[in-house]
């Protein structure tokens, strides 16, 4: 591919990107979903993988309902030939149940890295790798104060 045609597709890629996470942020799940060619969610830490609109969906809806305030922070952009690799903070508070566990009302901060795949300048599949761990010990439900608030 000609050096302006790669430089045309990065920049593509960076505005889909930066609209995918910053309708996140807003709740604007039509947007998101507006940004892949076929939605596709696999959390690698939890091996979970929400294939489809439906499940996307789903994933948005228990996703906010445990962690309202849910955002992304974007730390970094590294463009490959088909993916972008997204460093990121996830940062939210635990204000509704996760996996049958009370609110803890504390909040959370976990570096993360996202691989975005894509076709051309859409969205296929975004696989997300992080600690749970970070995340379910900043809320107080592993570690030396769980069960503490």
């Amino acid at each position: 591919m000609p050096e302006t045609a790669t430089a045309a597709l990065r920049a593509a890629r960076d505005v889909v990107i930066r609209e995918h996470m910053d309708s996140e942020n807003r709740l604007d799940f039509d947007a998101t979903i507006a940004t892949f060619d076929h939605p596709r969610y696999e959390l690698v830490a939890t091996g979970q993988v929400f294939d489809g609109e439906d499940a996307v969906r789903g994933y948005f809806a228990a996703s906010r309902a445990a962690f309202p305030d849910q955002r992304n922070e974007i730390v970094a952009l590294h463009h490959a030939d088909d993916v972008v690799v997204v460093e990121l903070d996830l940062v939210g508070t635990h204000l509704g149940e996760l996996a049958g566990a009370a609110p803890t009302g504390r909040r959370f901060r976990c570096r993360m890295a996202a691989v975005f795949e894509f076709a051309g300048d859409r969205i296929v599949c975004e696989r997300v790798y992080f600690d749970t761990s970070t995340i379910l010990r900043q809320i107080g439900l592993v570690g030396d104060d769980a069960g503490t608030s």
